[in-house]
């Protein structure tokens, strides 16, 4: 595919922060006595810090409201985000790559803007994105498409047009069947997923250093 649209996902696509958000719910969990088992772990995946704050609510009766859970979440990430979560390798070097082809970027992400923006500008790289877009913003998560299809709309683009770089599956499913041109990339945390992933996909990159 030319690519003139590209919408990347962030955690785990190009940063590597999935091991601190995969244990983010857990940590917070058993810090106030909970002990979440390993199926209500994985319903928490897909789910926007909102949700995400909903369900500790009802399932495990911690105290509200959700805008306290988020924060006390956020300020855990945050200092994660500004100091020491870093970029895949070969990333920067991809990026480059489409800027220099005149490829429009932005980044869809279930991560707060303010957090994606830290994150990506303490790593240098975010002026190669137009915009960086989160779910919380549009207010769905990326079982919907709605993410995808504000990005494309922003970027004045139409799915068939537009790659979109998912690293779990859940993700690159909504978008692929929304008619987007899905790019699949491995993840660790994702890993029992890659077979379904590398599957789906229109296209796989392996390793970023080795994509251009």
């Amino acid at each position: 595919m030319d690519k003139k649209f590209c919408i990347f996902d962030m955690d785990g696509t190009l940063v590597d922060s999935m091991p601190i958000w995969k244990s983010l719910g857990k940590d917070y969990l058993e810090a106030r006595g909970h002990q979440p088992t390993q199926a209500q772990l994985a319903a928490m995946g897909p789910m926007t810090m909102l949700e995400g704050a909903a369900f500790l609510m009802e399932t495990f009766g911690v105290e509200g409201p959700p805008e306290r859970i988020i924060g006390e979440m956020h300020a855990v990430m945050e200092t994660h985000y500004r100091t020491d979560i870093p970029l895949k390798p070969g990333i920067q070097d991809y990026l480059e790559g489409l800027k220099r082809q005149g490829t429009r970027m932005c980044v869809a992400t279930a991560t707060a803007e303010p957090l994606a923006r830290a994150c990506l500008e303490r790593l240098g790289v975010a002026h190669y994105f137009d915009f960086i877009l989160s779910c919380e913003t549009v207010g769905k998560g990326k079982t919907q498409p709605d993410v995808y299809l504000e990005a494309a709309r922003r970027m004045g683009s139409v799915p068939e047009d537009t790659a979109v770089f998912e690293d779990a599956l859940y993700a690159a499913q909504t978008a692929k069947e929304a008619g987007f041109y899905t790019v699949g990339v491995p993840e660790a945390a994702y890993g029992q997923d890659w077979p379904a992933l590398a599957a789906l996909a229109d296209e796989t990159i392996l390793d970023w250093r080795k994509a251009l």
